[in-house]
């Protein structure tokens, strides 16, 4: 079963690995934000090592993001979206073999000041 990890964060201030530039995970003890760090590294290399993780990348700047809308006729705006304190900041392909094991990947993803949405890919 396939699925997507997307990450959103508040661009403000932007980088990554985002836990480094939210306030809320900033706010953290020392000895949290590591443990946090030290378990998200720990699934990653799980996620390699068992073949469950397909791909995954960081993305760019939100501010130099475009949407590309249809009014009647192709529209472009910048991006990432309108009106949003948060943005989609990077995403991860996973492969696994239960529903329950999405959530408990995802459930490791989300951290202080993010929002993780998982999300099956469509089997055409």
């Amino acid at each position: 079963m396939k699925y997507v990890v997307l990450i959103h964060s508040s661009p403000q201030p932007w980088g990554h690995p985002t836990g480094d530039t939210v306030a809320e995970h900033q706010a953290l003890p020392k000895a949290e934000r590591d443990r946090l760090n030290s378990d998200f590294e720990k699934l990653l290399s799980e996620l390699q090592a068992n073949g469950e993780l397909l791909g995954g990348e960081a993305l760019g700047d939100p501010a130099t993001s475009r949407l590309y809308r249809y009014s009647g006729r192709p529209v472009v705006t910048d991006g990432p979206y309108s009106e949003s304190k948060e943005h989609l900041a990077g995403f991860f392909l996973i492969d696994v073999d239960t529903p329950e094991r999405a959530d408990a990947v995802a459930q490791t993803f989300a951290g202080p000041g993010e929002t993780i949405e998982l999300r099956p890919i469509h089997v055409f």
